[in-house]
C-alpha cells in the first residue's frame, strides 16, 4: 500500500463533494461538517464558498470532486436522438468538477505557505477503456481526465505544493449501482475497501493496464473504434490482449 498523502494531517480542511454515498461518504467519514449542494449549480456552489471561507482563512487543504450520476435516454430514444441525457450527465459528472475548480481553486492556491495540498477528481475506467452502451457517462468521465490532466500541469508550474490526482476506481460497489444490484456482487469491492487499493475482485491491474494499452493502439495502429468489442476483431483483441508485455 502507498504511503498515506502528506495531506492527511491534523488540523487539515478537506471538502469533499459527492458524498451522500459510496467513495465519497467513505472518504468523509473523517470530516466534520456537511452541506447539500448542487455541484451543477455554480449558483449553490457560491453559497457554499460563502459559508466554508470564512470558517477556514487559511484555504482548503485536500479538494475531492467526487459527485457523479448516470441516466438513459428518454423511453424510446437511443442516446443519439436525447440531447437531454448529454447535458444532464454533463452537468453533474463534468461541469460539477469544473464549477467546483472555479469555486475553490483560489482557496488552494492564494496561501503563502507552502504545506502539501491535493486535488483528486473521480473518473472511471470507462473514461478509458470506453464500452459500448452509456456515450454520455463514458465522455463525461473521459473529460473528467482531460481536466485533472490539465489541471495537474498548471498546478506543477504555478503550484508545486499542490498535487492533483484522478482516481480510477476498479468495480465499486456503491449507490450509484443498487438498481442494478440488490447486494454487493462478488467481483466487486466496497467503497472502503477502495480507499486503501484501488482495485476489485474481478480485474487484475495487470489486465486492466493491458486493456488500457489496446484501447489507445486503436488510434496508433490504425483499428476501428472499439475494436474490442467488434465481431471482426473480438479474436484479434483478446489474443493481443492476453499476448501483451505492458
Amino acid at each position: 500500500m502507498s504511503p498515506l498523502h502528506p495531506v492527511f494531517r491534523q488540523g487539515g480542511t478537506a471538502l469533499i463533494t459527492g458524498a451522500a454515498s459510496g467513495i465519497g461518504l467513505a472518504t468523509s467519514n473523517i470530516t466534520t461538517s456537511t452541506y447539500p449542494l448542487d455541484v451543477s449549480s455554480i449558483t449553490a456552489w457560491r453559497e457554499v464558498q460563502k459559508e466554508i471561507n470564512p470558517l477556514y482563512p487559511s484555504g482548503i487543504d485536500f479538494l475531492m470532486l467526487n459527485a457523479g450520476t448516470g441516466f438513459k435516454p428518454a423511453q424510446g430514444k437511443t442516446p443519439w436522438q436525447d440531447p437531454e441525457y448529454f447535458e444532464k450527465t454533463f452537468a453533474v459528472n463534468t461541469l460539477g468538477y469544473t464549477n467546483g475548480l472555479a469555486t475553490f481553486i483560489n482557496s488552494m492556491t492564494r496561501s503563502k505557505e507552502q504545506q502539501p495540498r491535493a486535488i483528486v477528481l473521480t473518473g472511471s475506467k470507462q473514461g478509458i477503456t470506453n464500452p459500448p452502451g452509456d456515450p454520455a457517462y463514458n465522455a463525461s468521465k473521459s473529460a473528467v481526465k482531460t481536466i485533472a490532466k490539465q489541471l495537474s500541469i498548471d498546478l506543477y508550474q504555478n503550484h508545486p505544493n499542490i498535487s492533483v490526482h484522478l482516481l480510477i476506481p476498479g468495480w465499486t460497489y456503491t449507490g450509484f449501482h443498487t438498481g442494478s444490484f440488490a447486494t454487493k456482487p462478488d467481483g466487486a469491492w466496497s467503497a472502503q475497501e477502495l480507499l486503501y487499493r484501488v482495485s476489485d475482485n474481478e480485474v487484475t491491474e495487470d489486465l486492466d493496464r493491458r486493456r488500457i494499452a489496446w484501447a489507445y493502439g486503436d488510434i496508433v495502429h490504425d483499428r476501428p473504434a472499439l475494436s474490442r468489442w467488434r465481431a471482426d476483431w473480438k479474436e484479434s483483441a483478446a489474443e493481443g490482449i492476453n499476448n501483451m508485455q505492458v
